[in-house]
């Protein structure tokens, strides 16, 4: 649950706040939904190339520890280098 929430905070951060919502169309599971496509298309994107080496599998991994992040989630202390 703590990721779902930190995918939707992110999601929402630069959104104009408003107290009702009369006409809006989609809801927050839509939404996280959404975030949780584009971030594992940016997943499966990093992971497809063949033939990588140790050192090039490692940036692969940085580049997914960097989409979690864009996505409002944290590396955790793993990824505090």
């Amino acid at each position: 649950m703590e990721l779902y929430k930190e995918i939707l905070a992110k999601a929402l951060e630069n959104e104009e706040l408003h107290i009702l919502f009369p006409q809006l169309q989609i809801n927050a599971a839509q939404i996280v939904e959404l975030e949780c496509y584009k971030t594992l298309q940016k997943i499966k994107a990093v992971i497809e190339s063949d033939g990588l080496s140790d050192a090039e599998c490692f940036v692969k991994i940085e580049e997914i520890i960097l989409a979690f992040e864009d996505a409002g989630s944290g590396g955790g202390t793993r990824h505090d280098f």
